[in-house]
């Protein structure tokens, strides 16, 4: 008789990187039997609107728990966004100002959003958690932090040293700049920490990250 096939959830399974990651699971339905989590309706209907995809806000610790429930792995790729301000007129030089909505900064998202997310997976006795964090979080004065007064790379290595310490197995991806180009094309370099930063290869496509995640 076949082995069970694990329930593998995904968070942020709307978003750019999530959704690929998502269909990828589903294609190979197996292997994995697929959930997402999506923060509203409107997201849940983008992504085929199935039962296996629930609405919830990271936010609210209580509200995850129907979807982690009876998962063997959970996929992290939850990020807080920033937002261009409006009126920003790229022909007279200088650079676009950006923000974070409230109740959508970094720390709301990137840190209490995932450490919720990894306390509801260990509740739920998960046995893996993936998180897909970012490249450049060894530098506290990285461009990325000053985007919104958001520290968005602080607050995303701090959600990863949280899962290192949760007792939970995990892995921790952290790429750089994200394309949207085809996967599966380019040969894939990693590294440790941010070495990658000071080489030619900083970009990598989205397809090849969600392909990372399901390998793992």
């Amino acid at each position: 008789m076949a082995a069970p096939r694990p329930t593998v959830l995904v968070t942020g399974a709307g978003g750019r990187t999530g959704q690929i990651v998502f269909s990828k699971l589903r294609e190979r339905s197996d292997q994995f039997a697929a959930r997402g989590l999506v923060r509203s309706e409107e997201s849940k209907q983008k992504i085929g609107g199935a039962d296996d995809v629930y609405v919830a806000d990271i936010r609210e610790a209580e509200h995850l728990a129907p979807a982690v429930q009876g998962a063997d792995a959970l996929v992290i790729l939850t990020s807080a966004s920033p937002k261009m301000k409006p009126g920003f007129d790229p022909t007279k030089g200088g650079r676009p100002e950006f923000y974070y909505e409230d109740g959508a900064y970094p720390e709301q998202v990137d840190w209490i959003g995932q450490k919720n997310q990894i306390d509801a997976a260990k509740a739920a006795g998960v046995k893996h958690i993936v998180l897909v964090g970012s490249m450049g979080g060894t530098n506290p004065n990285h461009p990325l932090n000053s985007l919104g007064n958001g520290n968005i790379l602080v607050w995303k290595r701090k959600s990863e040293q949280y899962l290192a310490d949760s007792g939970v197995p995990y892995t921790i991806i952290r790429p750089g700049g994200l394309q949207d180009k085809d996967g599966g094309v380019r040969e894939l370099i990693v590294g440790k920490d941010d070495e990658l930063l000071q080489t030619d290869t900083k970009a990598i496509p989205r397809a090849d990250v969600a392909e990372v995640c399901v390998q793992v």
